[in-house]
């Protein structure tokens, strides 16, 4: 009976420990993710602030490939396709001529498509200019080289696109590769 009760004691401290192990865990990551992140999280009192359909696109600052820094809150105004992708990933690679035949059609227009490369799961830098290069990518790409982007967006499967209104909120979540028809469907929504 007494070795019953240890048994039990030492399993449910085992259990406990585990628990707060994963608690201060993901409260070091959080702390981690807001301290290091070039993601500038804005504050927007009506709307709530999120990566889901109908709340605001949070607020951040990626470099591009040339070095120009993008504000997605400067983006304001127009509508936004952001479109998270890893040169290494066979559906973002599939995705990429629409990705560009689209924005050739559209670059003029109130819509403006940026590609977040999430470097940090990515061969570098250089690997993602011959990867421009290779098809020809015109758009801007941002270079998420902290991963901080990603996180705040919670992308799990790449590609992924978000539709973002003029008014800077997500209308619609798209993962998986699209074709210029997609995006065109998605786009009329907004």
């Amino acid at each position: 009976m007494k070795r019953k009760i240890f048994n039990t004691l030492i399993l449910v401290a085992f259990i406990l420990l585990i628990g707060i192990n994963i608690w201060q865990h993901n409260g070091k990551n959080k702390e981690v993710t807001e301290k290091d992140s070039t993601a500038e999280v804005s504050s927007t009192p009506s709307a709530k602030i999120g990566n889901e359909q109908g709340q605001m696109a949070p607020d951040f600052t990626l470099n591009t490939l040339d070095g120009k820094a993008i504000k997605l809150s400067d983006l304001r105004g127009q509508k936004v396709i952001l479109n998270f992708w890893a040169t290494w990933c066979p559906p973002c690679k599939a995705e990429m001529p629409h990705m560009q035949n689209f924005y050739e059609k559209n670059k003029d227009k109130d819509v403006t498509l940026i590609a977040v490369n999430l470097t940090n799961q990515d061969k570098g830098i250089e690997t993602v200019h011959n990867f421009a290069n290779d098809y020809k990518l015109t758009f801007p790409i941002l270079l998420d080289e902290q991963g901080a982007v990603g996180s705040t967006y919670q992308i799990m499967t790449i590609p992924t696109s978000l539709f973002i209104d003029e008014k800077g909120k997500i209308q619609q979540k798209v993962v998986g590769p699209m074709d210029e028809e997609t995006i065109q469907k998605y786009l009329s929504k907004l």
